[in-house]
């Protein structure tokens, strides 16, 4: 048999510092992935075997060290353009039965799993690369803002974030102070406590891209003993900020076999009606909309209403969410993107936000569900 009969290589595909690339081996269908950095590596095939019997993941047939990383070797699922991901599901202009489906089928899984594993963990031993370690001494808050300064929104309100706290903002109405240095402190500390936390096996980074279609859970170097909270607060910002805006914008290249997901940018970006400063009265005006397409509201509403309210009254029946997700939503928000390399609109969006997510009046249903203010029941 000619070696082109029995091999074959697709495409090679970046993202973010890893490398992707189907290879047909006579009959067997694989992705290989190449990653840089041997501890994310050990972490990822630690992940896998952890994730193994809880969850629907492709097999892990082999796992090489290679010069200058680690090459693993899995089980290839059904894909395509346009196809094979939660994200294909979301790229539609309404909700279909399908992604209805797929959805209670996601969060029944996520359901059971979390509370069969459920524990009151030491945050030592719970995966942190997405909130300890981004907050602790050297992580992303010091690598993007320790000793760093730029305006709120350059030409449009030229305060820096410095003084934010100087001043009042008023956003669609609503009077918020936002401290700069004093959130970067607050979400500090409350990374360091070692106060035991909830928590479950989870892949620790549930979005649009690390969902398969049908469903399976992919991409395992933050899978393992994960914040609850953390879970739900990484899957409620990806799919109403992140997945349908910040992360095409920013990071295009990610996309290459999903081009529908740039035709759907503008009905996930955010509108300003309003931005401006009186240095006078120290107050700030903010007017916007989280613009968000029916099937990603309709993804929120369905991960809040049958995932977050069940376990919630499962494992905090007498606390606030508000309190719980408070931090992590915080984190996502500084610790994904620097904000001083946005552009002064999506920054200015984002710190609007992180002074809602602060605030005392803070509620995660309205602030997820903005158009369906009491995220309904489906």
């Amino acid at each position: 048999m000619p070696l082109g009969a029995r091999l074959r290589i697709g495409p090679v595909r970046r993202f973010t510092r890893n490398l992707l690339c189907p290879v047909d081996i006579q009959s067997h269908q694989l992705l290989l992935k190449y990653t840089r950095d041997p501890a994310e590596a050990r972490q990822e095939i630690r992940g896998h075997a952890r994730l193994a019997g809880h969850y629907q993941i492709p097999a892990l047939h082999a796992h090489l060290r290679v010069p200058g990383g680690y090459l693993l070797a899995y089980e290839r699922l059904p894909a395509g353009t346009n196809r094979g991901l939660l994200l294909d599901l979301l790229n539609t202009g309404e909700t279909t039965a399908e992604l209805r489906a797929y959805l209670h089928q996601l969060v029944a899984t996520y359901r059971d799993v979390i509370l069969n594993t459920a524990q009151l963990a030491d945050p030592a031993l719970v995966v942190g690369k997405l909130y300890g370690d981004r907050a602790a001494p050297g992580g992303r808050l010091d690598m993007y803002y320790a000793g760093a300064d730029f305006p709120v929104a350059d030409s449009l309100i030229d305060v820096p974030v410095s003084r934010l706290g100087t001043y009042t903002q008023h956003i669609n109405g609503l009077p918020h102070r936002l401290d700069w240095p004093a959130v970067l402190e607050r979400l500090r500390a409350h990374f360091a406590t070692t106060a035991p936390v909830w928590a479950a096996l989870t892949q620790g980074d549930p979005t649009d891209v690390n969902l398969a279609h049908p469903l399976a859970w992919l991409d395992y170097d933050t899978a393992g003993l994960n914040s609850i909270a953390g879970e739900f607060a990484n899957f409620l910002w990806y799919t109403s900020a992140l997945g349908g805006w910040l992360v095409p914008t920013y990071n295009r290249a990610a996309f290459t076999d999903h081009p529908a997901t740039f035709d759907h940018i503008p009905a996930n970006t955010p509108e300003i009606h309003r931005a401006n400063v009186n240095h006078a009265t120290r107050t700030i005006h903010i007017d916007y909309t989280m613009r968000l397409s029916e099937p990603r509201r309709t993804a929120v509403t369905t991960c809040w209403n049958r995932l977050v309210r069940p376990v919630a009254e499962r494992l905090w029946p007498s606390d606030s969410l508000a309190e719980l997700l408070r931090p992590y939503v915080a984190m996502r928000i500084l610790g994904v993107y620097n904000l001083a390399d946005l552009t002064p609109y999506d920054r200015l969006v984002l710190l609007a936000r992180l002074a809602e997510v602060m605030s005392p009046a803070f509620d995660p249903a309205v602030y997820f569900c903005q158009e369906e203010t009491s995220c309904q029941a489906l």
